[in-house]
């Protein structure tokens, strides 16, 4: 199944805890959709979260984020891991 790296500008003042919480959100929800989000990181200096999913397509993907807790990602890239 592919996989997707999105992006959320989501600006400053974004707390650690606000970054647990919807994760575990979209753990929550994923399974519904076929989805299976892998990893999340937050670039604090930027105001943005980058969030690593193994879906169907971008488009289940994003599902994932709009019925776990409503905030979308701004762009969604699908991504080849080479290890």
């Amino acid at each position: 199944m592919p996989l997707f790296m999105d992006v959320h500008n989501v600006g400053h003042g974004l707390t650690v805890d606000d970054v647990v919480a919807a994760h575990e959100k979209d753990l929550e929800v994923q399974g519904t959709h076929g989805v299976s989000y892998k990893q999340a990181w937050v670039d604090h200096a930027n105001g943005r979260i980058f969030c690593l999913a193994e879906g169907p397509d971008a488009a289940t993907v994003s599902r994932v984020h709009e019925d776990g807790h409503g905030l979308v990602a701004d762009e969604i890239n699908e991504v080849v891991e080479y290890a």
